[in-house]
């Protein structure tokens, strides 16, 4: 079931935002998603978080800045997602900028999992003797692999924004926002976020020491196109401090000023870097480097993030486009095998989803498990073969169902069930015994029916009510598309009620209508709906430039009709 709702908006903090100038329906928009002052509105590089606030980062700066000055070398263990990826790329080109001896290694996720395990560990020391590990966007769970680093004399900065588990690893130096007694006011830094934050410190460390001043330091805001790649492709929290990283790198590319890789990553997509959004970053560009850590080997995307070479950046960017075009149709068959295990899935009898298949890619199973979680409206972990008698689960998760404390739950309640589990809120991973699954099942699910009501479990779209007239136009729409919408700061999606003039199928899946209000006809379309719909309706839709034979038009893109 879904069903339609519009967003509260404090009416005060609106009209005292329309009073400071903002556009009287983005004052509605900002105000109604919590942004109520106009320090939570600026995306200047000024109004960003000072590192300070984030708990060690003084003792990382100076510890980097020792180890550069004393031409130690450093190895940046990365993650095979878009986030470690632009994370990697962020710490090898600044850390680069400001004079380190350093190289990276990205573990393969079907060979060594996730993390810095002791097995990584091993392969580090016998693939780049380094005297420093630095992690990034992993490690914060790595308390076997800091042990093993350390007995080998090798010391381990973590950089990474996963929650703890109960025990921290005995680094050299943590930064996350989200460890213990970490009083940093934005907990949703993504781990290119945190990178970013600790090359800012090294660098105001360096400049303390001498080695560098105001004049001379490197130009560190020439990474952050990577920051707001990374940030938006890893789905976190756009509160205001990421929504200024991100602007900033979105500014970046619109005037072309972009490194190499995400240049030919937005050609290859078809994309205009001029009109960058953070749709394109999140459904374009996101995908493909993704695609390299699913199918193939991350080591490609970083690749192609730290080349200045526009000719090697263009050559990996399309190899990474067909990686990308392959993964669709792994995904295409395991999402019809999906539906076919749930055949006879009844909602009303389950709160989880779980399924697995001996014949899925487990670089694949987390899509599918987003997929599925869209269709149903359930947490939902897909399972794949993991080798050796395991199978490794991929879980996405809805509103109000912490994902990573529900497997938290269960291995309490059954400790040698799952063999290991790690992630956030909304998305996480774990690993089982096959013959467990059953009982892993059965565990996730009675969870599920303790913690979820059945209101829970019903799909709301989340409204901000009715459009004025006068801005069903183009230059609105270009107006929105300039502000940063994403995860935690939904981009606006407007409601009211229309007299159904026409509608008609397009190739069989979607639905063409002409909607008409106080006398005015506007354009519509639902995508993968066929449905025959009543002269009058409620409709949940977005703006969107539509542009056909050298023509823009709006059109309303249905997100929902009641």
């Amino acid at each position: 079931m879904t069903r339609i709702t519009v967003r509260p908006c404090p009416f005060r903090e609106s009209e005292m935002l329309r009073q400071s100038g903002l556009h009287p329906v983005l004052a509605r928009l900002y105000a109604s998603r919590g942004a109520t002052g106009e320090k939570e509105l600026s995306t200047e590089l000024n109004a960003m978080l000072p590192p300070a606030g984030l708990l060690h980062i003084d003792l990382a700066a100076k510890f980097l800045a020792d180890a550069i000055a004393q031409n130690k070398k450093l190895v940046i263990v990365a993650d095979y997602d878009c986030d470690g990826a632009t994370a990697c790329a962020v710490g090898l080109r600044g850390l680069r900028m400001l004079g380190a001896h350093v190289d990276y290694i990205v573990p393969n996720r079907f060979e060594y999992g996730y993390g810095l395990t002791p097995e990584i560990v091993a392969l580090t020391q016998k693939e780049k003797s380094p005297d420093v590990i630095v992690t990034v966007d992993n490690g914060i769970a790595s308390v076997d692999g800091v042990a093993a680093a350390n007995a080998r004399g090798i010391a381990v900065v973590v950089t990474d924004h996963h929650l703890p588990g109960d025990h921290l690893p005995d680094a050299a130096v943590i930064v996350n926002p989200n460890q213990p007694e970490c009083g940093f006011p934005s907990k949703n830094l993504a781990g290119v976020g945190v990178m970013f934050y600790v090359l800012l410190a090294l660098r105001a460390e360096m400049r303390q020491r001498g080695v560098f001043d105001q004049q001379n330091q490197p130009k560190l805001d020439t990474l952050l196109d990577l920051v707001a790649l990374g940030t938006v492709a890893d789905v976190v929290k756009l509160d205001a401090n990421n929504r200024i990283l991100v602007a900033q790198g979105l500014k970046r590319m619109r005037a072309g000023r972009m490194c190499a890789g995400i240049a030919a990553l937005f050609r290859v997509a078809g994309r205009e870097p001029r009109n960058a959004s953070p749709f394109d970053l999140g459904f374009a560009l996101g995908p493909r480097l993704n695609a390299a850590g699913r199918l193939a080997d991350m080591a490609l995307g970083i690749e192609c993030l730290t080349t200045d070479d526009e000719g090697r950046a263009w050559q990996i960017a399309q190899e990474l486009n067909s990686i990308n075009a392959d993964r669709k149709d792994i995904e295409r068959e395991m999402q019809d095998v999906a539906l076919l295990h749930l055949d006879d899935f009844q909602p009303q009898d389950s709160n989880t989803i779980t399924v697995f298949d001996e014949s899925w890619h487990q670089g694949v199973i987390g899509i599918v498990a987003s997929r599925l979680k869209d269709k149903f409206y359930r947490p939902t972990i897909t399972f794949a073969p993991g080798g050796e008698g395991l199978i490794k689960g991929s879980g996405r998760s809805i509103p109000g169902f912490h994902l990573r404390d529900a497997l938290d739950l269960v291995s309490k309640h059954a400790p040698s069930l799952i063999q290991k589990f790690g992630g956030h809120a909304m998305a996480a991973g774990l690993t089982l015994r096959t013959e467990d699954f059953p009982a892993f099942q059965q565990a996730f699910e009675s969870v599920g029916k303790s913690w979820l009501q059945i209101h829970q479990l019903e799909r709301v779209v989340e409204t901000d009510g009715p459009l004025e007239e006068a801005y069903y136009t183009t230059d609105f729409i270009r107006l929105l598309e300039t502000q940063v919408w994403g995860q935690g700061f939904p981009p606006p999606i407007f409601c009211d009620d229309f007299k159904l003039i026409s509608q008609r199928i397009l190739k069989e899946r979607h639905l063409k209508l002409v909607l008409e209000k106080n006398k005015l006809r506007y354009d519509a379309i639902w995508f993968g709906h066929t449905d025959t719909l009543p002269e009058n309706i409620h409709v949940a839709f977005r703006l969107d430039a539509n542009e056909y034979n050298g023509v823009t038009r709006v059109q309303l893109l249905v997100e929902h009709i009641d």
